[in-house]
């Protein structure tokens, strides 16, 4: 009988089908640590997760109450100030002559009513509540008037606006 040959066995490194994520999930080994480990990170994060909210809404009260301590503090300012105000005597004068009417002897008042809608101009005219525009070019008037002013050999007399009477 003939003997039989032996034959090794050569590995061959065949041409991988797998993506690269594909090989790196086959080479994760998971061992009883990494299960502890993860379930501790979860039971932590289900225990610390209320009070972390707790933490986070008093940080958001106390936020709105710093604010409101510094709003009551600008009031207490404003009103510190307004009780300054009230201790001068000319204030209290000011204050007295205009709410209330109050008049020295001899002093004379005069009381204006109504809202000022029947005023008109000298010439009948109502006055206007809305903003007119000019119809004259104010820059070239003062240029013009610039150099009116620098290039006139006229006397200041002469030079004088004829609605402005001269002394």
């Amino acid at each position: 009988m003939a003997r039989r040959q032996r034959t090794q066995k050569v590995p061959v490194a065949l041409p991988s089908m797998e993506s690269a994520p594909e090989q790196w999930l086959r080479n994760i080994r998971l061992s009883g640590f990494t299960f502890v480990m993860l379930g501790l990170i979860i039971l932590a994060v289900i225990v610390l997760a209320p009070s972390l909210r707790l933490v986070i809404e008093q940080q958001q009260q106390l936020a709105e109450l710093t604010t409101a301590v510094e709003q009551q503090k600008e009031a207490v300012a404003d009103l510190e100030s307004n009780v300054d105000r009230w201790s001068d005597p000319a204030y209290i004068e000011a204050q007295a002559r205009d709410r209330l009417k109050y008049v020295f002897p001899g002093d004379f008042t005069y009381s204006v009513k109504g809202d000022g809608s029947e005023l008109t101009t000298t010439d009948g005219a109502p006055i206007s509540t809305e903003i007119q525009t000019t119809e004259v070019d104010w820059v070239h008037t003062v240029v013009s008037s610039l150099f009116t002013a620098g290039l006139t050999d006229d006397t200041a007399a002469e030079l004088e606006s004829p609605q402005v009477p001269v002394p």
